[in-house]
């Protein structure tokens, strides 16, 4: 993943922000006794940098894959229109545990930049609905130019959205985040439509660590920067994650990229480590082969 990308790591300063004052209203407010629901991935199966964490001879790589994590980030979507066949087939290589979450396709998001997009929403959806209970939650990713004053816009799709469908939204235009009013309208939209705000962690873009939910759930697609800092910004996540849980936190979907995706399994491997520590989980921990190379191990 090259989005926030920067020549430097070593300069950034990555320290997690606090959260914004509604995020603990929010918590709060859903508070509830049910066990905490936690799935983290990669964003790939298939990239060549991942080669190395495959057995040799491995003849299906998201067979293995769904063995080792039980979930994925699913950007292949977003590259065409999914058919239910395929949907169907990855459904069944995978565990009844595992979870797909699948990103909506360029087409609705940054070709027709959400311009008369029912009847592909509506195909997409019909068509992940084939994941069937494997499904976890949709994600909607819109263009860097796609910004408040398309606010109207994005609030017709979004109420369009067939109702009980699980969505996160990730905005990437800068002045979602730097005008505090347009901020909070978008929230306020998500809030009544109990949509999830996507937050990132990503190098080249501190403004979207924005620390603010908007449902029980908080869903982090982190980008490491192929950097030793990788691992203590996953060990401070770990610690906000456990102050979110005390405060009502549901659901967590934390997904791992890499500026050079080789060692995303190793980092996603290390933080499951510390959510198991901290939440006496029993997540699987990813194997490691000898021949995985990364430059933590003299860490």
């Amino acid at each position: 993943m090259q989005f926030g990308k920067v020549a430097d790591p070593g300069g950034v300063h990555f320290s997690l922000p606090i959260d914004a004052p509604e995020t603990k209203y929010i918590l709060e407010k859903n508070k509830n006794d049910l066990p905490f629901e936690v799935f983290v991935g990669c964003a790939k199966w298939n990239r060549t940098e991942l080669k190395g964490f495959y057995p040799r001879g491995t003849k299906d790589e998201l067979s293995y894959y769904a063995t080792q994590f039980n979930s994925i980030e699913l950007n292949a979507t977003f590259y065409g229109m999914p058919k239910w066949e395929q949907i169907a087939n990855w459904r069944d290589k995978t565990p009844e545990n595992f979870k797909f979450f699948p990103k909506i396709t360029n087409t609705i998001s940054h070709f027709k930049r959400l311009i008369d997009v029912k009847e592909p929403i509506s195909d997409f959806c019909n068509a992940v609905s084939n994941f069937e209970n494997k499904l976890g939650m949709a994600f909607l990713q819109l263009h860097d130019n796609f910004g408040p004053k398309d606010f109207e816009r994005l609030t017709t799709a979004l109420k369009d959205f067939p109702t009980g469908f699980p969505l996160a939204i990730e905005v990437r235009n800068a002045e979602w985040f730097s005008d505090l009013q347009k901020n909070e309208a978008y929230c306020a939209l998500l809030e009544a439509l109990g949509m999830t705000n996507i937050i990132v962690d990503t190098a080249g873009r501190r403004d979207m660590l924005h620390m603010r939910l908007t449902s029980p759930v908080a869903f982090i697609r982190y980008v490491g920067a192929n950097h030793p800092s990788d691992l203590s910004r996953l060990d401070e996540w770990a610690e906000r994650i456990e102050k979110w849980r005390s405060e009502g936190l549901q659901k967590l979907y934390f997904f791992v990229h890499q500026n050079i995706e080789v060692e995303s399994p190793l980092l996603a491997a290390h933080f499951i480590c510390k959510l198991n520590e901290r939440f006496q989980l029993d997540l699987a921990i990813p194997a490691k082969l000898d021949t995985q190379k990364s430059m933590f191990d003299e860490l």
